[in-house]
């Protein structure tokens, strides 16, 4: 159903019709018989670290020195992921964002002992199928994305937590402001566009940057009382029912194709 609204759309990817990818598309019961073959192995089992770790012993036994053994974990560290695996050097963490169909990046993130040429490979086929990937030189908690992510969440939280202001002007501050810019351009980007280039930036504005930072406080409690607040505040907008959550997400989604198609038609330059 969903590849069938993705092509009356005009948003399928790759080159084949939906029949085609979906005669593609088969499972089994065996492991051994669903790697079979494979040059690239996506494990996508829940996040929890037994569990994938058991996945990769498993694969470890089954696989030749050929096969990429990605994860698609979004937190986990390939040190803890892969340790002791006689293939480590084929493996490698590439977390997907999620609806991955809509939001093309992807972070591969190494394990100490991951062979370079592993994350070529996975690096040239994430681009081949249209993903975005992007490397991580080293592993770190959280890796990029989230470690992003949940600085702008912990700011938010601070914000809403000390009566800056409201859940809902503070969600507008990111859907009406910074996340329209950060569409098409990054944060570090964006420094070099709002002056007169990197260097004219950071002399303008890197001492009023400090000054701001330092009165950030330490990471929030997520208290009780913050959390009934601001979910009184979503709930209004969205009642968290599974049909209210369900609708909003596939708003969402719709929402994320159109842009998804308009940053293609937008080519980088």
């Amino acid at each position: 159903r969903e590849l069938k609204s993705l092509e009356e759309a005009g948003s399928l990817k790759g080159c084949l019709s939906v029949q085609e990818q979906l005669s593609l598309i088969s499972g089994c019961s065996s492991l051994q018989e669903a790697v079979e073959g494979a040059v690239h192995i996506q494990e996508c089992v829940p996040e929890n670290l037994e569990l994938k770790k058991k996945i990769f012993a498993q694969l470890d036994r089954i696989v030749d020195d050929r096969v990429v053994l990605s994860s698609s974990s979004s937190c986990l560290l390939p040190s803890r992921l892969f340790a002791g695996l006689v293939h480590v050097r084929q493996c490698l963490v590439a977390h997907p964002v999620n609806p991955p169909y809509y939001v093309p990046l992807v972070e591969l993130v190494p394990h100490p002992e991951t062979a370079p040429a592993t994350v070529d490979r996975t690096h040239a086929l994430m681009t081949k199928i249209g993903q975005c990937p992007v490397r991580l030189l080293k592993e770190v908690d959280g890796f990029a994305l989230n470690r992003l992510q949940y600085a702008v969440i912990s700011e938010a939280w601070r914000l809403v937590e000390e009566g800056v202001l409201s859940p809902t002007d503070l969600d507008l501050v990111m859907s009406e402001g910074l996340g329209t810019r950060y569409a098409f351009i990054g944060p570090l980007e964006t420094m070099h566009l709002n002056a007169e280039g990197m260097l004219n930036y950071c002399d303008r504005y890197s001492e009023g940057m400090k000054r701001v930072l330092k009165t950030f406080g330490p990471i929030p409690e997520f208290s009780r009382d913050t959390v009934e607040k601001v979910n009184q505040a979503m709930c209004m907008k969205v009642p968290d029912d599974p049909e209210n959550l369900a609708a909003r997400r596939q708003w969402r989604d719709d929402c994320l194709r159109r842009l998804s198609k308009l940053k293609r038609q937008m080519q980088p330059q």
